[in-house]
């Protein structure tokens, strides 16, 4: 005999597929996934370009940079820190669409190829950084919750385990037919997915090969 240990989320979903109500879709990890490069990293020195003071932020984010290495700053107090420059942009909201238009190239070919409506982003990046372009490809989107004008964190930082969590509380009849990522700190939605595929650098490769 077989005993098979499944998460509490695994029984969320196996109960309300049995009910007979539930949402298939395909989950992905946007930034080194679906997206070339850093969408935070990217737009940071995009918005330094156009509005130099957001460099009076980088002396405090060194600071907590190095807190961080240290372990004596958590990850939340290093992005709340690193999110400081947004008050230097008068424009937030003129500022991402521009962003968009010159970076939307980044999305990977690989993706636009497959994407679905149904698709669900999960991502560690801000909220607001990432729902212009969901909502131009016409996907779902689950993020950090981040103030867009002040950069304080509305919540925890997506990270991890916590997008297990945030998955179970917005989409509890979820199904994942599919997950890609670029790093195995997203196993735990992995091990939620009928597949799931490690995707570095547009490169496609079963998640148990590896």
């Amino acid at each position: 005999m077989v005993v098979t240990a499944f998460s509490a989320l695994q029984i969320e979903v196996l109960t309300g597929a049995a009910a007979g109500y539930y949402i298939r879709m395909n989950v992905y990890d946007f930034d080194g996934t679906i997206y070339e490069g850093d969408s935070t990293a990217d737009f940071f020195r995009f918005s330094l370009r156009r509005h130099p003071g957001c460099l009076l932020t980088l002396p405090l984010t060194a600071v907590k940079g190095a807190g961080y290495a240290l372990k004596i700053v958590d990850r939340d107090g290093l992005k709340t820190s690193l999110y400081r420059f947004l008050r230097h942009i008068p424009d937030i909201d003129e500022e991402l669409e521009l962003f968009w238009d010159l970076h939307e190239k980044n999305l990977m070919s690989w993706y636009l190829e497959r994407k679905r409506e149904d698709d669900l982003i999960i991502s560690a990046s801000p909220q607001f950084l990432l729902e212009p372009v969901c909502r131009r490809l016409g996907v779902r989107l689950i993020a950090s919750p981040v103030d867009k004008l002040s950069g304080e964190l509305l919540g925890p930082n997506n990270h991890g385990d916590r997008k297990t969590k945030r998955l179970r509380e917005q989409f509890p009849e979820a199904v994942i037919d599919e997950f890609y990522s670029d790093s195995r700190i997203d196993a735990p939605l992995a091990g939620l997915a009928g597949k799931a595929f490690l995707a570095v650098h547009g490169v496609i490769s079963p998640w148990d090969d590896l």
